[in-house]
């Protein structure tokens, strides 16, 4: 596939900058404090360093989006996926990709973590790129419902209508604007919800690493924007950027990232399976279904809470996921959870920056994961993140979105 030009940069990545120096002092701020929630400091992910893991320093900034040829021979040299599966760059130059959703005319519409939304569309062998939205804040989640698009930002969900016949000129109207106002953590993704048209699942993050949260956060509520009603669905999620309804009981899968600055190998990044609403997943009080927090467990016990149906393993930042419900792939995938790992930063080895396909029965037992695809870091870099899945209604490829390299990756099966 050819190259797409879009030109821009985004404004936040990840990524380790290198160990600090040991004479620098450790960061402290307090994240319990309503000043800290509205106005947070531009490192508010330091807010509790630990000298164990200190020098493992994010740095504010996405890089440019990897040259076409470039990033071809870094998919063909580095990227391994199981046998029969073939992985090719559908989309390149997109600065800041991050959630996707078909529309019904087969248009791609991706979010960003700056200030646009994409549309792409297929021309001939290529995908073509421009952007649709401009002006919002951090428009991560989006979705799209009876002809309409909608894209969460922060603390608002705007509606464009007839997105299919308003591409050149969308005109956006707030519909839903009860979300905290906090930007940390306040990026969103958005669930569409078949049991319910015209709903989504929506995460809501606390402000911080670890804190007694604001009301209002670390929940996933369920949303119908055209009717302006929300009721809360999950409490105790710290910051979930990823989830789907399994096609085979209508009920909500979401990936959680932990906390920070426990180590290296703890505590465990999660998914989880939420049976009945109200359901309590543990944030800030327990950390992987059986980590009390040091010290914001304050008396309570981890049996308190519902386990997650899979502890994914530390620091893998698990984003974006979907069953699979396309026809490409072999019998034995349908209904498989493909799930997005962006890679974390707060360790000194870097893990994630892979998908895994995870095989569960509908009610959460026999559940495993094994890698799908993997090969985005290189020499404890990354060269690539993935940040969201989608299964493409056209020819049941999936589709995977990096916000590293700026690109957006088709992969499919023909057994060879």
């Amino acid at each position: 596939m050819g190259a797409v030009c879009v030109t821009g940069i985004a404004l936040w990545g990840i990524a380790s900058t290198g160990a600090a120096r040991a004479d620098e002092p450790l960061i402290k701020y307090n994240g319990n404090s309503r000043d800290y929630w509205e106005h947070p400091p531009a490192d508010w992910f330091m807010g509790d360093e630990t000298a164990q893991q200190h020098g493992t320093h994010p740095y504010p900034g996405q890089p440019l989006p990897t040259p076409h040829d470039e990033l071809v021979g870094l998919v063909k040299d580095n990227i391994k996926l199981l046998p029969g599966f073939h992985i090719e760059v559908l989309a390149d130059q997109l600065d800041c990709a991050r959630q996707m959703v078909f529309g019904s005319d087969n248009t791609l519409y991706v979010g960003c973590w700056t200030d646009h939304v994409f549309a792409l569309k297929k021309q001939g062998d290529q995908w073509v790129a421009k952007t649709i939205i401009k002006g919002l804040r951090q428009p991560t989640g989006i979705g799209f419902y009876n002809g309409n698009l909608y894209v969460t930002d922060i603390d608002k969900i705007y509606r464009y209508k007839d997105i299919a016949n308003n591409q050149d000129n969308p005109k956006g109207e707030v519909v839903y604007s009860d979300f905290p106002p906090y930007t940390s953590h306040g990026w969103k993704y958005m669930v569409a919800d078949p049991q319910a048209p015209g709903w989504f699942y929506i995460p809501v993050g606390p402000p911080c690493n670890v804190c007694l949260i604001p009301s209002g956060t670390a929940q996933y509520r369920h949303v119908n924007p055209d009717e302006g009603l929300s009721e809360v669905a999950a409490l105790g999620q710290r910051n979930s950027v990823g989830g789907d309804v399994d096609p085979r009981s209508g009920q909500l899968w979401f990936s959680e990232n932990a906390r920070d600055w426990m180590g290296d190998n703890i505590p465990s990044d999660k998914l989880n399976h939420l049976v009945k609403y109200g359901t309590h997943f543990g944030y800030p009080y327990c950390h992987q279904g059986d980590i009390p927090d040091p010290k914001y467990a304050m008396g309570h016990k981890c049996d308190e809470f519902t386990p997650p149906a899979l502890n994914v393993g530390p620091h893998m930042a698990p984003l974006g996921m979907k069953f699979y419900t396309g026809n490409n792939f072999p019998a034995e995938f349908k209904n498989n959870i493909f799930l997005s790992e962006h890679g974390g930063w707060n360790q000194f080895m870097h893990t994630g920056a892979r998908i895994v396909r995870i095989q569960t029965d509908p009610d959460g037992k026999n559940i495993s994961q094994e890698p799908f695809a993997w090969g985005w870091i290189k020499d404890n870099k990354y060269w690539g993140r993935p940040a969201d899945v989608a299964v493409s209604p056209m020819d049941g490829s999936l589709l995977v979105s990096d916000d590293q390299a700026g690109a957006i990756y088709r992969i499919w099966y023909d057994g060879k």
